[in-house]
């Protein structure tokens, strides 16, 4: 059993000026993923400019964070913001959702392939080994806020989280999990699928396929969100149900690709 260090959810105070560590976590995020763009512009014939990554982060962080608050609204908590509508712009509170933040993603990808001309899965293929770096940062985000625990769990690196409705008792450390998985090990397998041109949307679907189901297998040992609980057949959650259907998609982009591997992104 580890005992939660409960981090001051402030970093730094300058003034009336604080600044948090969620804040940080996902300022960490884009800047690794600016870099990660910048080192697969490089590569021969990728069709980026140092210009085209650097718009392109900068409309990606835009839509990411607008999407995952919005859809934090709609998918996690959309009564409890008509109540106090005032409380959507609390962002320091907390309150991002995954899903909600790729859809606004998607939104950028069209946008700025229509721009330039390129095709979705151009750009989609560019952007998803950039992605797990700030899944990484995010879920270290939410260990040190002390939030989205597991389930209690007699496991010896099972921690005791400081916040009452924890409860207490030991639980699983998931953010951490989630940290490793769609953090480390997406983005492990992502970077090495696509070092090699790959049929376009293989790359889109390699990402969607796995961070669904390292998602999907998470939320087993994941407390659900107490103002949803279970959802379906008294189990699955509302993680699972928005994980599902990137598992499929994901799949079928990956057959699609297979059977046009001449096509390459």
């Amino acid at each position: 059993m580890i005992m939660h260090p409960d981090f001051d959810p402030v970093a730094l105070s300058l003034g009336p000026l604080q600044v948090r560590w969620y804040g940080l976590m996902y300022l960490f995020g884009f800047a690794a993923g600016w870099m990660l763009a910048r080192v697969r512009a490089a590569r021969p014939g990728s069709g980026w400019t140092p210009a085209m990554v650097d718009d392109f982060i900068t409309w990606c962080v835009l839509g990411l964070v607008l999407g995952a608050r919005l859809g934090y609204v709609l998918f996690y908590d959309l009564g409890a913001y008509i109540r106090d509508p005032l409380a959507i712009f609390q962002v320091w509170q907390g309150g991002m959702s995954f899903h909600g933040g790729m859809i606004g993603l998607c939104l950028v990808v069209w946008f700025f392939a229509r721009k330039h001309k390129m095709t979705f899965f151009q750009i989609g293929d560019f952007l998803s080994p950039l992605a797990p770096p700030g899944l990484f940062f995010g879920r270290i985000g939410n260990f040190i806020n002390g939030e989205l625990w597991g389930a209690p769990s007699g496991v010896s690196w099972a921690v005791v989280f400081p916040d009452p409705r924890a409860g207490g008792v030991p639980r699983h450390p998931s953010q951490l999990y989630e940290a490793g998985l769609e953090g480390l090990v997406l983005f492990t397998a992502l970077w090495l699928y696509s070092a090699r041109p790959r049929p376009a949307g293989c790359v889109t679907g390699m990402f969607l396929a796995l961070y669904g189901l390292f998602r999907f297998l998470v939320e087993f040992i994941r407390e659900p969100d107490p103002q949803l609980g279970y959802l379906a057949f008294g189990w699955l959650t509302m993680g699972q149900l928005l994980s599902l259907p990137m598992i499929l998609v994901g799949c079928a982009l990956i057959l699609r690709g297979a059977r046009r591997g001449a096509s390459v992104s």
